[in-house]
């Protein structure tokens, strides 16, 4: 038994209606955009105006040296006596304790002057002290 063979139709898409859905969403967002305009604003900002620089020290650095000598600020003392140390020190604050104090030395500094400095600015009521050290020279 022979049966007939029917004729294959060719398979096409019809594009059509997919053209339409993209126009209509095109002219959705067209439609539905807020179109805004950026404004600009104008700041006038203040000139400063400056004094004289005041050579006020932000930091007072007690450096002890192998010898146990002290020096504030690069400037040496004469002695090593903790009453010229404590002058010196409020001479070089001005009178204000809240300034930071670092005290420097190295490895052949003596303990001891170390620790002096450090209780002569307790006493006098420096309450931010740091230590440091100096790195040995090559």
């Amino acid at each position: 038994m022979k049966f007939m063979r029917q004729p294959v139709e060719e398979a096409t898409v019809n594009l059509t209606p997919l053209i339409d859905v993209v126009f209509l969403l095109l002219i959705f967002f067209m439609v539905s955009t807020t179109f805004t305009k950026e404004r600009e604003l104008v700041i006038n900002l203040p000139e400063a105006v400056g004094g004289e620089m005041i050579d006020e020290p932000l930091i007072i650095e007690i450096s002890v040296d192998p010898d146990g000598e002290y020096a504030i600020n690069d400037k040496r003392l004469i002695n090593r006596d903790p009453d010229t140390l404590r002058r010196a020190i409020l001479d070089a604050s001005a009178g204000n304790t809240e300034l930071p104090l670092v005290i420097t030395g190295d490895k052949d500094t003596p303990y001891q002057a170390i620790m002096t400095a450090m209780d002569v600015a307790g006493q006098l009521g420096f309450s931010h002290q740091s230590l440091t050290a100096k790195s040995p020279q090559q």
